[in-house]
């Protein structure tokens, strides 16, 4: 296993410490929770960069990549909807969508093709982590504002964070959505198939998107 498909699991393996973190009540919970997403979110970027720049790209990695994206941004959502951050329209629309491709991709692989990631499929990925990182970041805030007594909420940098986290996590459901459309589009061939009844057979060459 390469160094890239090595961070991959790597963030696997933070994900659960994440959901670990977030299973009991603790003083600092969502502190340390904040700080191990944050490091799990570099690895994405850490295990990509790596992958193109050694020219380490490797089908286990088209696959698993977007998918433990997906597990470790779910676990985050579900964290956020339960203590009143996110909207839980947002999340259905948002998960549905995880769901939905992955279905797409499973079918894709039935038939011998492999969908990996798009650029569309990264910027959506960006922006709900973005939104999921502020969100942590002001939950931080205020739960060391009531560790400590302070008066974090005053402040208007934490004004300002509140009042950013719903616009974040709009503009990452319309990409989510968008992205979701554009790539079911762009392998609507998969879904005719299925649809009219062809079976393995007549479906077309693979095509792997870029």
């Amino acid at each position: 296993m390469n160094l890239p498909n090595q961070l991959t699991m790597a963030r696997l393996g933070l994900t659960g410490v994440f959901v670990g973190v977030l299973s009991f009540e603790w003083d600092g919970m969502a502190m340390v929770a904040t700080a191990v997403f944050i490091v799990a979110s570099l690895t994405d970027w850490l295990d990509g960069y790596i992958a193109r720049r050694m020219n380490l790209v490797s089908d286990f990695g088209k696959l698993f990549d977007p998918l433990v994206d997906k597990i470790l941004v779910t676990a985050a959502m579900f964290y956020l909807v339960a203590g009143g951050w996110l909207p839980i329209w947002m999340a259905v629309l948002m998960v549905s969508r995880e769901f939905l491709i992955t279905g797409l991709r499973v079918m894709a692989a039935g038939k011998g093709t492999l969908l990996s990631a798009e650029r569309l499929g990264k910027h959506k990925t960006i922006s709900q982590i973005v939104a999921i990182i502020v969100t942590l970041l002001v939950a931080s805030a205020d739960e060391a504002c009531h560790m400590t007594g302070g008066s974090f909420t005053n402040e208007l940098w934490f004004w300002f964070l509140d009042q950013s986290v719903y616009w974040l996590f709009l503009w990452a459901t319309l990409i989510t959505v968008w992205s979701g459309l554009v790539y079911f589009k762009k392998n609507r061939h998969l879904l005719h198939g299925e649809m009219s009844g062809a079976g393995t057979d007549a479906v077309k060459p693979p095509v792997l998107n870029p």
